[in-house]
């Protein structure tokens, strides 16, 4: 079997470290590059998780990147309070790399090469200076303005301060303190975003983007490098087409409402899409007899020094494949801190386990037969009110009624749950098939 060719551009939460070591699994995929985006947390834990588990998984070699720091509309983002009831502070449950833990040199300095042949570097370098005047008054919280109802900052949880000293300007007409309004914020092109680009350029649609957080990275290279948008298959974990969202207005999906105008674009950029939306992952549900299954594979592995017996039904595993007993603990913590917070959000909707967002997307960038598609005009609406709708809502046009030369998208409506859910606990735990 050839080789799937992967870029991830990941928030990097639970279930993105799940869809992580599920494709560590498989002998033929080659993870080109990591890019660490906001979204589940900030950008800069995002990059730290990301590499945390690379390692975890003995993925050394894979590079990983910064991506966007901030929504397209924005100038600054800080994770909501939704995000650290079902990732954890963290954004790993609490599992995540300790204070004093550092990222391995490896990461950061991997050789790539550009689409012209020339060798690159993709540095998980320090971001780009910001201008701190252009802070202030764009805070962006789960995709809303920060002083928006529906943002939900959890002020006792997180600063808005950091940069009040640069941002704020007085009014001493009316006696109080004012955010800069009127500003402009142009950060460099994130490496991540270049990457994509570049990557895109040399392979064209045989490298697959498997997007699992906001699509702003996404727009940004599509943005800066209009020409790929012909060459980019994307599969893309976001939206909602046939049930509600899962936002505080049960409208919006979490990945689309954070940056909806980036989302839009993507829509319309004639690029290679697929949609795994809320309407198929919320069918795909991990309980806590899979993790049971990892914590007993991790000590069946240490019993035997790492060689799985002959009478094990894990034997028809290679060690190239088989995660190490650290890894598989770390997993089987970080799901059941992930099914215990959906099962206090919705007991109905979640009582059989955590739904597999990210590893559902990331299974279908290797094996589109897992689910049927229909292929749709779709966009996101940007506004609220009133001939509107509400923000961040994806809508299907099948008629074309919106836009009738507008590109199509694969909507992925039905999932095959079974192959897919004991495939995913089954490649985890060390059983082939």
């Amino acid at each position: 079997m050839g080789s799937h060719k992967l870029i991830l551009d990941m928030d990097t939460g639970i279930d993105d470290a799940l869809a992580l070591a599920y494709l560590a699994t498989f002998s033929d995929t080659e993870l080109l590059g990591v890019i660490g985006t906001y979204g589940n947390v900030a950008t800069d834990t995002a990059v730290r998780n990301t590499a945390y588990v690379l390692e975890l998984l003995e993925l050394h070699d894979v590079p990983v990147m910064r991506g966007s720091q901030a929504p397209s509309w924005a100038a600054a983002f800080i994770p909501d309070a939704g995000c650290a009831q079902f990732h954890g502070t963290d954004g790993l449950g609490g599992f995540g790399p300790s204070a004093d833990w550092h990222m391995p040199g490896s990461m950061s300095d991997s050789p790539k090469t550009d689409a012209y042949g020339h060798r690159q570097e993709y540095r998980m370098a320090d971001p780009p200076e910001t201008d701190v005047h252009a802070i202030r008054s764009l805070i962006s919280v789960g995709g809303y303005d920060v002083h928006d109802p529906h943002a939900n900052p959890a002020v006792d949880s997180f600063s808005l301060s950091f940069a009040s000293d640069q941002c704020e300007t007085h009014d001493d007409s009316r006696n109080r303190t004012t955010a800069t309004a009127d500003v402009r914020y142009s950060p460099a092109l994130p490496a991540g975003v270049q990457f994509i680009i570049d990557t895109v350029r040399r392979y064209g649609n045989d490298v697959t983007v498997v997007a699992t957080g906001p699509l702003t990275d996404i727009d940004a290279a599509l943005q800066a490098a209009p020409d790929i948008a012909g060459k980019l298959r994307l599969v893309m974990m976001g939206g909602t087409l046939t049930q509600e969202g899962n936002c505080w207005d049960l409208t919006a999906e979490t990945n689309i409402i954070q940056d909806p105008e980036a989302a839009n674009r993507v829509f319309h950029s004639g690029a290679d899409i697929t949609m795994v939306g809320l309407d198929v992952t919320h069918q795909c549900l991990l309980g806590g007899e899979a993790t049971q299954r990892w914590r007993n594979a991790a000590a069946l592995s240490e019993q035997s020094n790492g060689a799985i017996p002959v009478d094990s039904p894990a034997h028809s595993a290679t060690s190239q494949h088989a995660l190490s007993p650290r890894a598989l603990r770390f997993l089987a913590d970080i799901a059941d801190f992930s099914i215990a917070a959906n099962l206090k959000a919705d007991a109905r909707l979640f009582s059989a386990g955590m739904p597999l967002h990210d590893p559902l997307a990331a299974a279908v960038s290797l094996d589109q037969t897992l689910v049927s598609c229909i292929d749709l005009p779709m966009k996101v609406e940007t506004q609220s009110g009133d001939f509107h709708g509400t923000r961040g809502r994806t809508i299907g046009d099948p008629e074309g009624l919106i836009d009738p030369l507008a590109p199509r998208v694969h909507v992925a409506l039905h999932v095959d749950v079974e192959r897919f859910v004991v495939g995913f606990s089954d490649r985890i735990a060390g059983v082939r098939h």
